[in-house]
């Protein structure tokens, strides 16, 4: 139709017309997608498969991620336990006579000062039993350790053992894994609570107590982990050893020996005693040996 009419357009105008089809050729065209007023997305730009890199990557970071949660914390070859209140309940006994100790002097036995009682030898426990009660004066540490004496020797030789004590045990004997016991308790109260549970300690390689000579200092001191290291057959390494505690002072006491800690706590412990350990649990139960570098459970 304008081809129709263009004879019928003045000459001037048509002039014009030619003249701005011209220019209009000579200038470079935007491309689709890179208006001046839309610049195109740098990322829409790039090949797809550049473009699908970040979430490779991502993919990439994952499989890492896993294979090194895969990896073993430790390669240990030798465990160590404690025994009051890790294998054996016990703890609940202490607890129960020291209560009624402090409460004829019209005090509280709390767990911030069972906390720091936990582990110790029996003559380092009762100092500070009275030190932090402020019985001195009334009550002396040995007084202390006498009256306590008579009631738990009725108790000791009812505890019982743990959940998952027997489990991890047994397995780990199965599998050719030493395994010693290093306890705080002396000869005479390491007799009345093991007495119902001969065969489970019948497995362990050694048994270092409190009133070993070569113990010369109670936990933290590493003194009794570092004698049980050393009854092992061999050169065993700390690095080899696997301590299992309850009390802050035998988490403190494996690490400054230089072996990993894992600690099972009472659930009425505060969680700002767990610091040091290298991993917490609730419960045996809950321990995963290939986490260590150990067998696995068969289950």
């Amino acid at each position: 139709m304008l081809r129709s009419v263009l004879p019928l357009l003045p000459s001037s105008f048509l002039l014009q017309l030619k003249q701005r089809r011209r220019l209009s050729s000579a200038e470079p065209r935007t491309p689709i997608g890179n208006h001046p007023r839309f610049p195109r997305n740098p990322d829409l730009s790039r090949p797809l498969a550049h473009r699908a890199a970040p979430m490779a990557s991502a993919g990439v970071d994952e499989a890492a991620a896993a294979a090194a949660a895969a990896q073993p914390r430790a390669a240990i070859s030798h465990v160590i336990f404690d025994m009051d209140g890790l294998l054996l309940d016990t703890e609940g006994f202490y607890t129960e006579v020291q209560e009624k100790i402090l409460a004829r002097y019209g005090k509280v036995f709390d767990w911030s000062l069972k906390a720091k009682m936990m582990g110790k030898k029996a003559a380092e426990s009762a100092r500070i039993f009275v030190d932090e009660c402020g019985l001195d004066g009334l009550l002396t540490p040995e007084q202390f350790l006498e009256e306590r004496e008579s009631m738990l020797q009725a108790l000791f030789p009812s505890c019982t053992k743990l959940p998952g004590v027997l489990r991890l045990i047994h397995h780990l004997h199965a599998n050719g894994i030493p395994m010693a016991v290093a306890t705080g308790s002396d000869k005479r109260h390491f007799a009345l609570k093991t007495q119902n549970h001969q065969e489970m300690f019948s497995l362990m390689h050694h048994i270092v107590m409190g009133d070993d000579p070569e113990v010369k200092a109670g936990k933290p001191s590493p003194d009794i982990f570092l004698a049980a290291m050393r009854r092992f057959e061999g050169n065993v390494e700390p690095s080899k050893c696997l301590v299992f505690e309850d009390a802050p002072s035998g988490v403190a006491a494996a690490k400054n020996a230089g072996m990993s800690a894992v600690m099972v706590p009472d659930p009425r412990l505060d969680v700002s005693y767990h610091k040091g350990a290298d991993q917490v649990i609730c419960s045996l139960l809950d321990f995963k040996p290939s986490e260590w570098g150990l067998p696995p459970f068969n289950e």
